[in-house]
């Protein structure tokens, strides 16, 4: 545990900085994560079958770019640029005919690099767009995710008993789930009512906290269920006691996908 704690303290050493600088820097940082957590999905999808180099470096690539595509936008638009999902299905797709041999690149290898490349690319874009637009916005979300995360994790090792997924993830129970949507919500109401718009309806910001907490869980069982279909306990080493970034940003990649669907009502 205190090694966990050490870890978890390190990354919001790390993280912090470039969530205050915000701009190019936070923008960057997003870029990166987003490369590294491809490279954590492709490297569970090489433990059944190995990705051809060529198809590897051409994601990194496209997911840069669209980790970036208006990373300077301080309007809260989300407009993304067509050519990129233009090129990724094109790109992806192409290589079926030229590889021409099933065995080491076919379609559905082609649709998990552009799943892959599509839905953490988008994730992260967001993230960095919100960022531009209002640093309350990015606390509210990571208010929900890590103190959902956290009263989970105790709540489930002091009173869980009911499993809520076993065959995903063992040890996550339906008491730990109520634990860390009860707090994490609570948290985030709270911030969001005291910093971000002390108008707002207090019902209506409850309910919606209630529902991204709940969907921040789910998130983390959906990246489980990927680590159990590949035999994997986590995506990678690179955090002591923590996995890896995928394993640390699962609830938030789902956090963010809802939130942007709910801002307009919230």
């Amino acid at each position: 545990m205190k090694k966990r704690i050490l870890s978890a303290i390190v990354m919001i050493a790390i993280v912090l900085p470039f969530l205050i600088i915000g701009g190019v820097p936070f923008a960057i940082f997003m870029t990166l994560l987003a490369i590294g957590s491809l490279y954590e999905l492709i490297s569970v999808r090489e433990t059944k079958k190995e990705v051809p180099l060529s198809i590897k470096i051409i994601s990194y690539i496209l997911i840069a770019l669209f980790t970036m595509n208006n990373f300077n936008s301080i309007d809260f638009q989300m407009q993304l640029d067509y050519r990129i999902f233009a090129g990724i299905i094109f790109i992806f797709l192409a290589p079926i005919v030229f590889f021409n041999d099933n065995k080491k690149y076919n379609l559905n290898d082609a649709l998990y690099m552009m799943g892959a490349v599509v839905f953490l690319g988008l994730s992260f874009n967001l993230l960095t767009i919100i960022r531009n637009f209002d640093l309350n916005y990015i606390i509210y979300i990571l208010l929900i995710t890590t103190i959902t995360d956290t009263f989970a994790l105790f709540t489930g090792m002091l009173i869980g008993e009911h499993k809520i997924a076993p065959l995903i993830s063992p040890k996550k129970t339906i008491e730990g789930c109520i634990g860390g949507l009860l707090m994490g919500a609570f948290a985030a109401t709270a911030f969001y009512i005291t910093i971000i718009n002390p108008t707002a309806s207090l019902v209506l910001v409850i309910l919606i906290s209630c529902l991204l907490s709940a969907v921040g869980q789910l998130g983390d069982l959906v990246f489980s269920s990927i680590k159990r279909y590949y035999n994997k306990k986590d995506f990678s080493d690179l955090i002591p006691e923590h996995g890896g970034i995928l394993d640390r940003c699962d609830s938030l990649i789902f956090v963010v996908l809802a939130f942007v669907i709910l801002l307009g009502i919230i």
